[in-house]
């Protein structure tokens, strides 16, 4: 059956299929459905194929998930996005062999505890985290900006803009992130290897900002990475003590390996 002769009713299949898709790095549906301001009965009745959203709705959806509408007649796996810069044609032999090869024993999926220094305020410290996860044989990191960071910016505090994102390409002796928030045109670079500990389960690197240099503001810092593994209670206790934090409040582990004292080189 040609696209141009599909019923209504495959459409809508093909649509819900999609949006389970898209939906499953998401841990809670309720959440993604606040986040996308859609009901969460309707939100159901997409990703059963019983109900097409509005243009509007579609709109909003094919923007949060960086996706276009052909998620009503293809495959989201066989979509052309973006990613195909880096292990398209032009850069495969360069940037696409790191791309896909970050295998669960270089860089886990799951949820990470982080901490660096503060940008905005070098007497503090900034502990977050972020979910990595993995989609279609590549691997992505989510998490979300500090709210009293974005607030001393002037920036909005609501989730959609703290939100960030970001890919992992393999290093030779670690990962690289790159991450950006939504429509931002700032990103940061992030490497990180990981260090021996008892759960081996540390990284450590740095991050950098993509702006101006500046004589009073820093753009480069140490950074650790902690994988909490998949119990959610200890998950759910990292996501309690986010935020900015005073050299001592730091976890002892976190702290030794941000060298505080040190300069970074």
């Amino acid at each position: 059956m040609s696209k141009s002769t599909r019923s209504p009713a495959e459409l809508r299949n093909m649509f819900g299929a999609n949006l389970r898709i898209l939906s499953k790095n998401y841990p809670s549906i309720s959440e993604l459905a606040r986040q996308l301001g859609i009901n969460r009965t309707q939100f159901n009745r997409y990703l059963s194929g019983e109900s097409f959203p509005r243009p509007d709705v579609l709109d909003r959806i094919c923007d949060f998930f960086d996706v276009d509408a052909r998620i009503l007649l293809d495959p989201v796996d066989t979509l052309n996005t973006g990613g195909s810069i880096l292990n398209g044609p032009i850069l495969s032999q360069f940037t696409g062999p790191g791309v896909s090869d970050v295998n669960e024993d270089v860089f886990p999926s799951g949820f990470y505890r982080f901490s660096r220094r503060s940008f905005i305020n070098e007497s503090q410290f900034i502990v977050g985290l972020v979910h990595v996860f993995r989609y279609t044989n590549h691997v992505y990191v989510r998490g979300y900006e500090a709210r009293e960071a974005m607030r001393q910016q002037g920036l909005p505090i609501d989730a959609r803009a703290r939100e960030f994102r970001g890919y992992a390409i393999r290093q030779e002796d670690g990962v690289a992130l790159m991450i950006s928030r939504r429509k931002a045109m700032t990103s940061s670079f992030n490497y990180l290897a990981r260090v021996a500990s008892f759960e081996n389960n540390y990284w450590v690197g740095y991050v950098t900002r993509t702006v101006r240099e500046s004589t009073t503001g820093t753009r480069v810092t140490r950074m650790v990475y902690e994988h909490l593994g998949g119990g959610w209670g200890g998950v759910l206790d990292a996501a309690r003590h986010t935020g900015f934090k005073t050299e001592e409040e730091l976890l002892p582990f976190h702290r030794r390996l941000l060298q505080p004292a040190d300069p970074f080189r």
